[in-house]
């Protein structure tokens, strides 16, 4: 498994009314925003780029992207300067200022990593439809849909974090990050972003030479780096500075988890969504060296011999790290169970008393960020569905009963009995993907309420449990089928959620309430029942589903079950 958890390996889961453009002079630097009602469906707009038509000022230099359906686009936009040879390990900086204007059309390049086997797959490579790029240590790039530019309005900014662990992915690496329709649904700017993972953003040498002692967390330190940049930034794209929600999936979710309790985070946003990323924590500085001496051992080095690695091939460093971790970490043998990762040796972000003080949430809620609103979701199924697998469909009650027993020792039939009770017609194949998921459902609902006891801003937790109709219906709703529903593209990306008008519905409750909650820290909006937070002990939660519905606490028993 990469990173404290790579969506894509380790269990199965790899990883446009039409514009008048003619009408646009020179030098135009507004659009009318998108309604906030406008359609989930994607309809053809026409795409005009070239000249002044798209163009913004940041610190650094002037870009040019491109107008499509009255959203301007902006990608590849250097948030840090390169991260490769004198500058690998150390925190960023300021991207070199440019003369003149810079296209910033197409997404730029990703930290290098090892993007797992999913492509492999064709079931999987069919539903994810990932998008490949460059790799270089010049990757701290981010990307900006936005209705209107500078003087048109201060729209609620939305920072995606993408998944992967701390090991893998991209901020474009699924075409479900796409911001576009988000941006002209919700009047809001969108933003994602690139930065350093695995052994090249978590490497921790602060014990080896004083010049690397925030080398454990630079990849968090780079996050950082983008929200000052929208700080600093994004009114040149009608965003507003002063209302900033981060939210991410996964690995996603864990950096969100983590940048609410950074000092330096502090501020630099106002409200924060989970999906799916409770169960991450953050490692030990010793168990962070143990891992830093483990790869440096790997690459035949010793610690007075660590500026040696800036001065190698960075695929050489990532080799090393997954031999280390190959050799050292529980190979996976297809049994779930995510109560084992944090015993993991993996790459992430370190406990080290300065740039991350404690484990954020574990046990308690960061006070520095105890005045932001914070969501918390996962999907019912999470990552136990059936792509790849006909074949799990056939699971015999004997076989479920054999898995429920290895999952808790002595409590099989009784574990069984707990989850059978709410859905006695439930498949054994059913019945063990929820009780697999099961933890990573009492993690978001242990962070909630942790936040909840705080006493500060509200927690509100949700449930995603529409399942996807591609491939007969086994994906289920899997770990990720939640993105495209918030990110308002379940149309564009009909591979995951098979399109069409269901999935279009309840796309538009999901992303509203993503909307509503950047706008106001509350989720709340006309298309959803009343949507109550978490109360200090409680689980009450709102399940994304054919009817939406809200419940004060859905699966008490069963989360006793596991307990």
């Amino acid at each position: 498994m990469s990173g404290l958890f790579d969506d894509r390996r380790a269990f199965g889961v790899g990883r446009r009314s039409v514009l008048a453009c003619a009408g646009l002079i020179a030098g135009v630097q507004g659009a009318a925003a998108g309604s906030a009602a406008a359609a989930t469906k994607s309809a053809p707009f026409s795409l005009a780029a070239g000249g002044a038509l798209a163009q913004a000022s940041t610190a650094a230099g002037r870009v040019a992207g491109y107008v499509r359906g009255g959203i301007f686009t902006f990608k590849g936009v250097p948030y840090a300067g390169p991260t490769g040879g004198e500058n690998r390990f150390l925190p960023p900086r300021a991207p070199e200022p440019w003369k003149g204007v810079r296209s910033a059309r197409h997404y730029g390049p990703i930290c290098p990593q090892d993007q797992g086997t999913g492509r492999l797959n064709d079931e999987e490579a069919f539903v994810f439809q990932w998008n490949d790029a460059v790799q270089s240590e010049d990757c701290l790039r981010l990307n900006v849909w936005t209705p209107g530019l500078e003087g048109s309005g201060r729209r609620p900014v939305m920072v995606w974090l993408h998944g992967g662990g701390f090991a893998a992915g991209s901020g474009h690496d699924l075409p479900a990050f796409d911001g576009e329709n988000l941006a002209r649904r919700g009047d809001v700017v969108v933003v994602t972003l690139n930065h350093r993972l695995n052994v090249l953003g978590y490497l921790d040498l602060s014990h080896c030479d004083e010049r690397f002692a925030q080398s454990g967390n630079v990849g968090m330190l780079d996050i950082v780096a983008a929200l000052a940049w929208v700080r600093d930034n994004i009114a040149q794209f009608g965003g507003d500075p002063d209302r900033v929600l981060i939210f991410g999936q996964s690995g996603g979710g864990a950096k969100v988890s983590t940048l609410m309790g950074m000092p330096a985070a502090r501020g630099l946003f106002h409200r924060a969504i989970v999906m799916s990323g409770s169960f991450s924590r953050a490692v030990s500085q010793e168990k962070a060296r143990r891992l830093t001496d483990l790869t440096l051992a790997e690459l035949g080095l010793s610690t007075s011999d660590v500026a040696r690695l800036q001065t190698l091939p960075h695929a050489r460093l990532l080799e090393a790290g997954q031999r280390v971790r190959a050799r050292v970490n529980k190979p996976f043998d297809g049994f779930v169970d995510a109560r084992l990762i944090p015993d993991h040796l993996d790459f992430a972000p370190v406990v080290d008393g300065a740039i991350l003080p404690t484990c954020p949430f574990h046990p308690d809620a960061p006070a520095i960020s105890a005045d932001v609103p914070l969501m918390v979701g996962t999907t019912l199924n999470e990552f136990v569905h059936g792509i790849n697998h006909p074949e799990v469909e056939a699971m015999s009650l004997a076989e479920l009963t054999a898995r429920a027993e290895r999952f808790l020792p002595g409590k099989g039939a009784s574990l069984v009995a707990a989850f059978r009770q709410r859905t006695p017609d439930a498949s054994p194949f059913d019945l063990w993907s929820r009780i697999a998921t099961a933890p990573i459902r009492k993690a978001a609902v242990d962070q909630a309420a942790t936040k909840a006891r705080q006493g500060g801003a509200p927690a509100y937790l949700y449930g995603f449990n529409w399942r996807s109709p591609v491939l007969d219906g086994r994906p289920r709703a899997f770990h990720c089928l939640d993105i495209p529903f918030a990110f308002a593209n379940t149309d564009r990306c009909d591979s995951m959620t098979g399109g069409g008008q269901d999935a279009r519905a309840l796309s538009a409750q999901v992303a509203d309430a993503f909307v509503a909650f950047a706008r106001s820290g509350d989720p709340n909006h006309a298309g959803l029942p009343r949507w109550r937070p978490v109360t200090r002990e409680g689980a009450a939660t709102l399940i994304f589903d054919a009817k939406t519905r809200f419940d004060p606490d859905p699966d008490a028993i069963e989360r006793a079950a596991i307990a």
